[in-house]
């Protein structure tokens, strides 16, 4: 392993990155308490959760994770030649392009609302929820015109090796949607959705201090013939499918959970909810902080650098990753009840949101591989590949969504599951196929290195996981004993058998 500055800098990186992911979804966690608690598994919440579809697949298909990974290349080129005259220039272009991009698209689709959710989002919902649904979905358009220019200012910092400000962004996101949450006593679910706009709002200006320290340079160009702005559009271009597919994915599991007992969508989404939390706080992380690095190796056809470091992500993440789920899937029933089983969320709300966290769970190590290997392409301006082989992953997960949800209810069991064992399977076959690729462009994963590192994990997760196991049948009460309970010691065993197992990862931050 390679033990440079470029390395040590990536670990600093991801650890700022991952302790900014960790206290944003614990206060995500304590919105949803206060959410659930609220509203339970309410006809009220589906709307809630089926009118954030609509912005939410806008804005990543234009601003999200398209933007980022055909941006940050690009403008980190700029700035390691020291051009920051084009590299600012093409921030102002594509600041401008995009804002008037998606508010004459949120205008469209707000007038749209009422057509969209009838017939297409949630054709299985009442009227009076579809009329609640299609005035949220109206609200919230507001946060996805704020999250455009946030979005790019992520990508800016990135570009810039700063991890501070965009690990704060989503922290403040919370913090808006939990006063909106507060607020529901006197607004109702209504309260949710400008809670989602407040949040956007505070997700920009936290950034704002951070970027003046880079000194921008602002003007009102659009540069519609500059080369590098046609690139970051011909780069966004495959990526903008992709997400389209990856969302329109997300439509379909809501139009069918729309159709199945009352309760089924929120209960899937709260699951994944609960499940991005350990994605999010280690894959995500991890792919974010190093990202940049990856781009600046591919930059220099520095292949032996590049797939050293891919490696090294890979390892630390599957680290995580293994012991996360089997967290998820021994501890994730008593945790659920312990954090949301009070007033409308009651035990069946538990039972349908475990049931699903459970077939979530089993995926971890899937969606955490895509994270990171996606990454290696993106760095190296492949936005094709990855795109191809998500969407046929998400057809796959369409197709199996349905057979899914059929078989389980004709096995008599909550048929809202197929939806997450389908997410699950679909994921699992994307990440094999990415991993087979990377050869396309001579990248590699060291296999050698990445084995030596998984075995030891897999032997200190089997430790864990029986040791849950005897905790859970030597202790069923408390509640909070149980599950928390079972959450330190199962950890504790794990980080001892590493360290027993002499596991590299132990020691990798001081490599």
């Amino acid at each position: 392993m390679l033990k440079s500055p470029l390395m040590q800098r990536l670990f600093r990186n991801a650890s700022v990155v991952m302790a900014g992911f960790v206290v944003a979804n614990l206060l995500g966690l304590l919105r949803q308490i206060i959410i659930n608690r609220a509203f339970g598994t309410s006809a009220e919440l589906d709307a809630y959760f089926a009118a954030f579809r609509v912005p939410d697949l806008l804005f990543n298909i234009l601003a999200g994770g398209a933007l980022g990974s055909a941006f940050i290349p690009l403008f980190a080129e700029f700035i390691e030649k020291n051009d920051h005259p084009h590299a600012w220039r093409l921030a102002s272009a594509i600041t401008n392009n995009l804002l008037i991009a998606l508010s004459l698209i949120a205008t469209v689709a707000a007038t749209a609302a009422p057509l969209l959710v009838k017939f297409i989002l949630a054709p299985g919902f009442d009227s009076a929820t579809q009329a609640i649904t299609v005035d949220l979905m109206r609200i919230m358009f507001l946060s996805m015109i704020i999250f455009g220019v946030s979005g790019l200012l992520m990508g800016i910092h990135n570009a810039h090796h700063h991890f501070l400000s965009t690990s704060l962004a989503p922290i403040f996101y919370n913090v808006g949607i939990i006063i909106g949450a507060l607020s529901a006593s006197q607004l109702g679910v209504y309260g949710l959705a400008w809670g989602v706009v407040l949040g956007a709002a505070l997700h920009l200006v936290v950034q704002l201090p951070a970027l003046f320290r880079h000194q921008p340079h602002y003007s009102f160009v659009f540069d519609l013939k500059d080369s590098a702005v046609q690139q970051v559009g011909k780069l966004m271009l495959p990526r903008m499918f992709g997400l389209a597919v990856w969302q329109i994915n997300f439509w379909v599991n809501v139009s069918i959970a729309s159709t199945l007992p009352v309760g089924s969508l929120s209960a899937i989404t709260i699951a994944f909810q609960i499940f991005t939390f350990p994605q999010a706080a280690i894959a995500q992380a991890i792919a974010t902080a190093v990202f940049p690095t990856l781009a600046s190796h591919a930059a220099k056809e520095s292949r032996d650098e590049l797939n050293d470091t891919l490696t090294t992500a890979l390892r630390l993440t599957l680290f995580l990753a293994l012991p996360a789920m089997i967290g998820l899937i021994l501890l994730g029933q008593p945790l659920i009840a312990l954090l949301f089983q009070s007033g409308k969320f009651t035990e069946q709300s538990t039972s349908l949101v475990s049931w699903a966290l459970t077939w979530y769970g089993v995926g971890l190590i899937s969606h955490s591989v895509v994270e990171v290997i996606t990454r290696a392409f993106y760095a190296m301006k492949d936005t094709r590949t990855p795109v191809a082989i998500g969407a046929a992953a998400m057809i796959l997960n369409v197709i199996l969504s349905l057979a899914l949800t059929r078989l389980f209810a004709s096995w008599n069991v909550m048929p809202h599951g197929g939806l997450a064992l389908a997410n699950t399977l679909a994921t699992t076959i994307e990440a094999i196929a990415l991993w087979m690729l990377l050869g396309k462009h001579n990248a590699r994963v060291m296999f050698g290195s990445l084995f030596n590192s998984v075995w030891r994990s897999g032997i200190a997760t089997l430790a864990m996981g029986l040791a849950v196991i005897g905790w859970g049948q030597a202790v069923t009460a408390p509640l909070w004993l149980l599950s928390l309970g079972g959450a330190i010691v199962g950890a504790a065993v794990y980080f001892v058998i590493a360290v027993i197992m002499r596991s590299p990862e132990i020691k990798l931050p001081k490599s």
